[in-house]
C-alpha cells in the first residue's frame, strides 16, 4: 500500500512537473530535504529578474472534503518557508530573486491538475 501511494505521488509530481515546463517555468530541484521540510518542486519562471517558485503539489482521491490546497495550513506553510529559506540560504546566487510559493492540486483518476500560482506568501505565516 505504501508502495502505490509514493509511486502515486511520484507520479503526481512528474505530471505537475510537466504542467509547469509546459507553462514556461524551468525546473531547478524536486524532493529537497531539510530538517524542517521538504520542498516537492523549485522551478523558476523567466521574466527580468526571474521568479524562484516553491511548488507544494497535493494529491486528493477526492475533493468532497476540499482539495489539496485547502490541506496546506498554517503548520504546513511555516514548514515550507523554512525549506525555501534553507534552500536559498544553499544556493546564494538564487537568493536575491523574487519568490513565491505556488500548489498544485490534483484529484481524480486519472490525475486532473490546478495550478495555484502565488497561492500564498511568507509572511502569511
Amino acid at each position: 500500500m505504501a508502495a502505490d501511494k509514493a509511486a502515486r505521488g511520484a507520479a503526481v509530481e512528474a505530471a505537475a512537473r510537466a504542467h509547469l515546463e509546459n507553462a514556461g517555468l524551468r525546473w531547478l530541484a524536486g524532493n529537497v530535504s531539510y530538517r524542517g521540510g521538504e520542498l516537492d518542486l523549485v522551478m523558476q519562471e523567466p521574466g527580468s529578474p526571474p521568479t524562484v517558485v516553491f511548488v507544494e503539489v497535493r494529491y486528493r482521491r477526492s475533493t468532497a472534503f476540499g482539495g489539496g490546497a485547502a490541506s496546506v495550513d498554517a503548520g504546513k506553510r511555516r514548514r515550507l518557508i523554512l525549506a525555501a529559506q534553507l534552500y536559498l540560504g544553499a544556493h546564494p546566487r538564487l537568493a536575491s530573486a523574487p519568490c513565491r510559493f505556488d500548489v498544485v492540486q490534483a484529484s481524480g483518476q486519472p490525475p486532473r491538475l490546478q495550478w495555484i500560482r502565488d497561492a500564498f506568501r511568507a509572511d502569511d505565516c
